[in-house]
């Protein structure tokens, strides 16, 4: 009996063993970086209770899957000096890195389409003081470009609320800005561009939350993994948080944990494509999207188009108006080819919207806004708390006015505001009622 026992153990003792020298052989040939940094106790603004709270798990997480932590820990309360420092020497680290990944947790604001992470001392006055109080996205994008990493991973758990607001800088939304990710790079928000997230109440934000747990699932590669993560935050914020993918064209297949590996690993896999693209999909018209993550990420880019693949059977009207716009057969299906030379269009801005809730007569304006969403969601702010469904967004030199009288109502958009302003009097008045412009502007803030 003892015999059969100690046998036992030693066969568990030998599994045991041989998992952990495969772990070990595998963090020996790959390199993983991450820096992760979390502010919370900022002196001129409002504090944030869970950023450092967030920013220590997905540390400790990070650590369990086999990355390199920039000091050796999760980097908490930075100033302005400090965050320049850790940025930089985590340029330096991921110079030759299999995959270089960045997490931040606290405020992030958005200034004229730029996105900037806000140090714990940053007290701006005006427009002109972020660049030297604040530390840009695209600085952490540039350290990561030419570094030789197979995978960037940029993820932003900084959606809150404008801190700034009340100072008078206007230039500054709420929310972050989309941002184009560079070859080889996704970026993850909290939620969606232009919109706002949750801080959360039980000691960690409802992204991080679901974050942490989601990597650490074995078999799920990186497009699955932020699906999940999304599904998890919508389900956890009844709908009213939704985050958002960004990615370029990613070579291989990357996982947190390996589909191979029954526990959490100590590091991530990253497994190259047998053979090019071009020579297993010689037609990628004709091949379908059919990852959620992949067809969310079309659908959003639709949107940004200012086409409106969200209502009922709207998703394969929108392909089909993009696809007679841009000479394709007009199918109305979503494909990899499709997606693939979305990608490679030239985002439209700036931006603006005029949005309308006939219910309670509310209405709202904006303008010079980097993306769609944002432009409905700061037009939508100032609806003076209504939802203000009706909606219409223009972009690059287009125009818009909105018209109504106590029967009828109008927006219109045109190639110049006074066409706007005519356009708009011209449809409402078809209901025998003289009407007036109440709101005209173009997309650039001009004609107001």
């Amino acid at each position: 009996m003892h015999a059969r026992i100690f046998n036992r153990v030693l066969v568990l003792a030998a599994l045991i063993a041989a998992m952990l020298a495969t772990t070990a052989l595998q963090a020996s040939v790959e390199k993983r970086i991450a820096l992760v940094v979390g502010n919370s106790t900022y002196k001129n603004i409002t504090p944030l209770d869970n950023p450092s709270k967030d920013a220590s798990l997905m540390a400790e997480t990070l650590t369990a899957l086999g990355f390199i932590l920039v000091g050796g820990r999760a980097q908490l309360d930075l100033d302005k000096s400090a965050m320049d420092v850790a940025v930089q020497s985590f340029g330096r680290q991921v110079q030759g890195a299999d995959v270089a990944l960045f997490y931040y947790a606290g405020h992030g604001v958005q200034v004229s389409g730029s996105n900037y992470l806000v140090p714990v001392g940053a007290n701006p006055t005006r427009e002109a003081d972020v660049d030297f109080q604040m530390t840009d996205v695209n600085l952490v994008l540039r350290q990561m470009q030419g570094s030789g990493t197979r995978l960037n991973l940029v993820i932003l758990d900084a959606c809150r609320n404008n801190p700034f607001g009340s100072r008078g800088l206007r230039a500054a939304d709420g929310g972050l800005a989309q941002m184009r990710a560079p070859e080889g790079t996704l970026i993850s928000y909290a939620t969606q561009p232009g919109n706002v997230a949750q801080d959360g109440s039980d000691g960690h934000s409802p992204y991080t939350k679901a974050l942490a747990t989601t990597i650490r699932v074995a078999g799920l590669d990186v497009f699955q993994t932020f699906n999940q993560v999304g599904l998890a935050v919508k389900r956890a914020t009844a709908g009213a948080q939704q985050p958002w993918v960004s990615s370029s064209p990613i070579d291989g297949t990357f996982y947190f944990v390996p589909p191979t590996q029954a526990a959490p690993p100590q590091v991530a896999a990253m497994q190259p494509d047998p053979l090019p693209a071009e020579r297993l999909r010689a037609d990628p018209d004709r091949v379908p999207l059919r990852d959620a993550a992949l067809l969310s990420e079309l659908s959003e880019r639709l949107y940004e188009l200012n086409f409106d693949p969200d209502t009922p059977d709207g998703l394969t009207r929108a392909i089909t108006k993009l696809q007679q716009r841009i000479a394709m057969a007009p199918t109305g299906e979503a494909t990899e080819g499709l997606l693939l030379r979305m990608r490679k269009m030239e985002d439209l801005k700036p931006w603006g919207s005029i949005v309308y809730g006939p219910d309670g007569s509310k209405w709202g304006m904006s303008w010079n806004h980097a993306s769609r969403r944002a432009a409905v969601a700061d037009a939508r702010g100032n609806c003076a708390g209504a939802k203000c469904p009706i909606e219409l967004s223009f972009y690059g030199s287009r125009c818009g006015a909105f018209a109504i009288s106590d029967r009828s109502w109008s927006l219109v958009q045109r190639d110049s505001v006074q066409r706007a302003k005519d356009a708009a009097l011209d449809e409402c008045g078809k209901a025998g009622k003289a009407c007036r412009i109440i709101g005209a502007v173009c997309a650039d803030g001009s004609g107001r």
